[in-house]
């Protein structure tokens, strides 16, 4: 058997096998299917058939030039066969007289880019003398809806696998860096900790940044793509697991060189800690001089098992860390279900706190609520005096920002 690298999703493979069920019961035929071809081999990747007959089945393979597709592709053969015992062309080949076949309908799939993809089939053991241009018509409109279908599903998966080329060099060759940001205490100012920022080389293909791109967070220095589209995209590529372990250790190994006791906290997202690889990086180190922080931005399937993969780290003093909270309703459900030691307040609930009462009302309300389940509160995104001013007023514990410190490696950091 052959495969390439392209499959389909199991939402492709119910819609193209419903559709090739579909064309195969109106033009009255035993079997439907769509090859694609893959140098000289044609491989089976979508059929339906009727049951009582099924000579074909997906992931079958064989050479191309025993192929009615390439014959009909190359237009050594009509794409409509109304007895194939009558056709020289194909006289040749061992289905003919083997299954035997007798009408045949054939038409090619090629993508957008003028790339051949393979072929829209169907046939039946009987001949069929009334086949015409417009069972052939019919034959193309389904054929064009199996096309979109595919090159959809081809281009997306090609982006992955370009994705997945990127990342893993980006890993591979150390081609990253991690900034540290440092975190105050809100009352007496005394350093508290850092956290962990990954920042990435320029996305090879995005367009060039703009001149005078910007903005405020806790970006550091202006790059042409935020950290977070990484991790999204090594979501999508299926190696956000890899890719955060990798930015994990780098952000570990900084650990030993910050002042003690002060901590280290790094961004996880639930779907890495599920995995149960992350207890592994810790060995040897100080568990209680770190931090895990679960952004609010990503779902969470199984809270019981995130809190049973921590254990044993929280119990050695791992402290658990909710992101991002007030900027949308999921920071809620984590920190109802975590239990976190510490809720960290969003930027964008930060931002003009100073002269936004909504702002204020809303963090105080989950400052006091922090208070009630025993966690601490940080404020991130702090740019101004007077936002640091009502942080105060409000007794938030500990803040980070521009206006405290910018993130950094380690080899800038004063001292």
């Amino acid at each position: 058997m052959h495969r390439t690298d392209f499959d389909g999703t199991p939402a492709l493979d119910d819609m193209m096998t419903e559709l090739l069920r579909s064309v195969r019961k109106a033009l009255g035929m035993e079997v439907a299917f769509v090859s694609e071809f893959t140098g000289d081999v044609r491989v089976f990747r979508f059929v339906d058939a009727d049951p009582g007959f099924m000579p074909l089945s997906v992931g079958l393979s064989g050479p191309l030039d025993e192929s009615y597709c390439k014959l009909v592709c190359e237009g050594a053969l009509s794409r409509i066969v109304r007895n194939a015992q009558d056709e020289a062309a194909v006289a040749h080949i061992a289905a003919t007289r083997a299954l035997p076949v007798g009408a045949h309908l054939s038409v090619p799939i090629r993508f957008s880019d003028g790339r051949l993809y393979g072929t829209f089939c169907c046939f039946s053991r009987s001949a069929d003398p009334t086949l015409n241009e417009r069972d052939l018509a019919v034959m193309n409109t389904f054929a064009d809806f199996a096309t979109r279908m595919l090159e959809r599903t081809y281009l997306a998966e090609a982006a992955r696998a370009r994705a997945r080329t990127k990342l893993a060099r980006i890993t591979r060759d150390d081609l990253f860096e991690i900034h540290y940001q440092p975190l105050f205490e809100v009352a007496g100012g005394a350093l508290v900790g850092h956290e962990a920022l990954a920042r990435f080389p320029r996305d090879p293909d995005a367009p060039a940044p703009a001149a005078d791109g910007g903005g405020r967070g806790e970006g550091g220095a202006v790059a042409d793509r935020l950290p977070d589209a990484w991790f999204r995209e090594a979501s999508q590529a299926g190696m956000l697991e890899s890719f955060e372990l990798a930015v994990l250790r780098k952000a570990l190994a900084g650990l030993p060189r910050l002042p003690a006791p002060t901590y280290l906290s790094m961004n996880v997202s639930p779907e890495t800690i599920l995995a149960g690889h992350v207890d592994a990086l810790f060995t040897g180190l100080p568990v209680d001089r770190c931090v895990l922080e679960v952004t609010e931005h990503a779902s969470v399937t199984d809270y019981p098992l995130i809190a049973e993969r921590l254990s044993r780290l929280r119990a050695a003093g791992l402290r658990l860390a909710v992101d991002d909270a007030g900027a949308g309703f999921a920071s809620f459900r984590h920190i109802l279900s975590l239990a976190p030691d510490i809720i960290k307040l969003d930027a964008s609930l930060i931002q003009r706190i100073d002269v936004d009462r909504g702002r204020r009302a809303l963090a105080a309300a989950l400052i006091r609520f922090a208070e009630e389940i025993g966690s601490r509160v940080v404020a991130e995104g702090v740019e101004t005096a007077g936002e640091l001013q009502v942080l105060r007023e409000l007794k938030v514990d500990e803040a980070q920002g521009f206006l405290l410190g910018r993130p950094a490696p380690l080899e800038a950091e004063p001292g």
